[in-house]
């Protein structure tokens, strides 16, 4: 499984003139053409860096095969990519510019453009597609109650930034016609064992519990369809018009029509799937602790615990016991404490004070990222230590494919080799090109990479095999 994230991006200058993201976006990635040649790589720790259609910073995380390796790998991509932004803050500097970047680990712009966050799962070529998509879409479209990282719209608070801007339930489009599941079939695996489920649906959440929440809650579900577990039978009459629906309404009682069936409410809906993953939990195989590989049915039961107690809170509508723990009910708090001091009431999200607070949450700055200054006063729960979020920025996980890109990459830079690396190859280029194709994104270890690496030094030392 892996997160991809997009970043917003803008620059002011003491002056308060913002540079063009264009322009920002230049200075950012100035080192890393430098040093690599490309604005599109492959960073050390097996994660994909490069520069995104909009002048979007991207990350996509290195496989990763359990939940708490996903979430030290996502965080990472964050300070990547803030290094980049500090260091283009240098080079602004000695040209007489003194900026500030910012990066924005949300999913819209002050114009009301939207960018996203995906999610990849690796799932069994035999699962039938459309029969997950019918199982699985009204998880998505009601996940947001447990995982949405909120935003201001049109003077009300809503769940999701991401709702109003998908237009399908499953297509094959990104897009064009944003859907909630893409079916493109580019599972960068075996094709014959493998499927890529992409979702494009979710938000980017700054809290690391929030994105164990929605990544460990849809893992579960996806694990259920996979060993043919009777899920809630829940057919949506009209998907874009729900998920629209459920992110305007905190009480999670909107009714949501269904095709063969009276309507239920939203939080039911979730509460369905909530049940249905307690069962399975004492089914559950267990991963195999010597290997340390997947994730355990003790993490997991820490995220049924968690889904509980946010179900929970939306269906009793105490928002203050998730405060800590979810993206949009932490904003909603901060936003109501800035209501109190500006003498709002409580449904008026129109002040521009509100509007700077909901952008300022997103800030991946430590220390001055409003979530960043909650977590480093210990205000809001964490998932992952500090030391696995450094050795996440320059080590790959060490249990997936990744770990072999990772030590290539390591031993080409160390030689300055000729190569080309993507999700599924590692090529050496020169003198003769040597290509291996990595099919199993669970093998850690392959004999061919340790050759392809001995030629690679060989050539490099002007010596023959």
């Amino acid at each position: 499984m892996g997160i991809e994230t997009e970043y917003g991006i803008t620059c002011m200058d003491r002056s308060n003139r913002k540079l063009g993201a264009d322009e920002i976006a230049r200075y950012m990635f100035r080192p890393v053409i430098d040093t690599w040649g490309s604005s599109n790589i492959f960073h050390p720790n097996a994660s994909r860096l490069y520069l995104d259609v909009g002048s979007h910073p991207e990350v996509a995380t290195a496989e990763c095969d359990s939940l708490t390796q996903l979430v030290a790998y996502d965080r990472a991509g964050d300070e990547i990519v803030d290094e980049l932004a500090r260091t283009a803050e240098e080079s602004l500097a000695k040209e007489g510019i003194d900026g500030q970047v910012y990066l924005f680990k949300n999913n819209l712009d002050s114009i009301g453009n939207s960018y996203g966050c995906h999610e990849n799962y690796l799932v069994g070529r035999e699962v039938v597609l459309k029969k997950l998509g019918k199982q699985l879409l009204p998880f998505l479209i009601t996940r947001q109650l447990i995982a949405g990282a909120g935003c201001i719209k049109d003077g009300n608070y809503h769940l999701s930034q991401r709702a109003d801007h998908v237009w399908e339930g499953v297509s094959s489009a990104t897009t064009r016609s944003r859907p909630i599941i893409n079916t493109r079939d580019e599972p960068h695996a075996d094709s014959h064992l493998y499927r890529r489920l992409h979702v494009i649906v979710g938000d980017s959440n700054p809290s690391q519990t929030t994105t164990a929440l929605k990544v460990g809650s849809t893992l579960l579900v996806l694990e259920m369809i996979e060993a043919g577990v009777e899920l809630p039978n829940i057919q949506l009459a009209n998907e874009v018009a729900a998920i629209r629906e459920i992110s305007g309404d905190l009480s999670g009682q909107v009714l949501v029509p269904l095709a063969e069936h009276d309507p239920m409410p939203a939080i039911a809906i979730q509460r369905a799937y909530l049940e249905a993953a307690k069962t399975w939990l004492h089914k559950r195989p267990e991963s195999d602790p010597h290997l340390g590989t997947g994730t355990t049915n003790e993490e997991m039961g820490i995220v049924v615990q968690l889904w509980d107690k946010v179900v929970q809170a939306v269906e009793n509508q105490d928002f203050a016991s998730i405060a800590g723990d979810i993206d949009w009910a932490i904003k909603l708090n901060l936003l109501r404490r800035y209501q109190s001091r500006l003498g709002l009431e409580s449904d008026d999200f129109n002040h521009p004070k509100l509007a700077q607070v909901d952008l300022a949450y997103h800030d991946i700055r430590a220390g001055r990222g409003l979530f960043r200054v909650l977590e480093a006063r210990g205000l809001v729960s964490t998932w992952v230590t500090y030391d696995q979020v450094e050795e996440a920025k320059t080590q790959a996980p060490s249990t997936t494919r990744a770990a072999l890109r990772g030590a290539f990459l390591r031993e080409a830079n160390k030689l300055n080799a000729a190569i080309a690396v993507d999700w599924l190859r590692l090529k050496v280029t020169r003198p003769e090109p040597q290509i291996v194709e990595l099919g199993d994104p669970f093998a850690s270890h392959d004999r061919r990479v340790d050759d392809l690496v001995a030629y690679m030094r060989a050539h490099a030392a002007g010596t023959a095999l």
